[in-house]
């Protein structure tokens, strides 16, 4: 698709791609601004439900006006059935391509980044937008220069996102669907995720937060069906055992996060 024109931009490279989607680099070229051009996959375009929930993700960003929130400013579907969201482009690197670099995260580093990320969700919660798939990999770090640290976490893909129901066009899932990653699903999330609501993202943070502290998520199998299970059953680690000198108010502020009892 290099090249080609969407909505007011042509593409200019691929910088990712997704079961849903490929994210590409656009300008617009009488104005010369940059965008990150979303498209979904042609095949899943014919799926009404799974076109639904692609544009859910316009509207689930813009309900939220936060600085830690993605800007959607346009989506639509050209002429030949491309469906796309006109996005923000975005300078620096996701959250898990850092832990992938270093692994761990100092207490400092990781307060900072996951007060952010608790900064969007608070907005987003108050406005009724439960995100449901946070992981490092929908946490984006910017340069700047307006934030203390001289960087930015920024929430992305909001495409399976719970709606309150007076959203108009809002996604809402069946009874026994089972939405998110499961690394990071609340046991509420793992149970139905007609009855996930904002805790379900606190859960989701406090995991990463542990993943970020210690070098890996609380939970750890092989087998994806198995973190089920752990999530609804199993006490989470003691981080301590992970990070000996970390800071008892931290240690229990995660072990609340990580409450089984949303």
């Amino acid at each position: 698709m290099i090249g080609q024109v969407v909505g007011n931009y042509r593409l200019v490279q691929k910088v990712g791609e997704g079961g849903m989607g490929a994210v590409y680099e656009a300008v617009r070229e009488d104005i010369g601004s940059r965008a990150a051009i979303k498209v979904l996959h042609k095949e899943l375009a014919l799926n009404p439900e799974m076109a639904t929930r692609f544009f859910n993700e316009a509207r689930a960003a813009n309900l939220v006006q936060h600085p830690a929130i993605v800007r959607v400013f346009d989506y639509g579907t050209t002429s030949t059935g491309t469906a796309y969201l006109a996005m923000e482009f975005l300078e620096g690197e996701s959250l898990r391509t850092r832990l992938l670099r270093v692994r761990q995260l100092s207490e400092a580093v990781t307060v900072r980044i996951g007060r952010q990320i608790a900064s969007g969700l608070a907005t987003a919660h108050a406005s009724q937008v439960i995100h449901r798939d946070l992981k490092p990999e929908n946490i984006f770090m910017v340069p700047d220069a307006e934030a203390p640290s001289g960087e930015r976490a920024k929430i992305l893909d909001f495409g399976i996102a719970k709606l309150a129901d007076t959203s108009k066009g809002a996604f809402r899932t069946g009874t026994n669907m089972l939405l998110g990653t499961p690394i990071y699903m609340s046991p509420e999330q793992c149970r139905r995720a007609k009855h996930v609501g904002d805790r379900s993202d606190v859960y989701a943070l406090g995991v990463m937060l542990f993943e970020m502290l210690a070098g890996r998520p609380p939970f750890e199998t092989e087998m994806p069906g198995e973190y089920i299970a752990l999530h609804i059953f199993q006490p989470p680690p003691s981080l301590r055992q992970f990070v000996p000198n970390v800071d008892e108010r931290l240690e229990q502020l995660l072990l609340s996060m990580l409450a089984k009892d949303p």
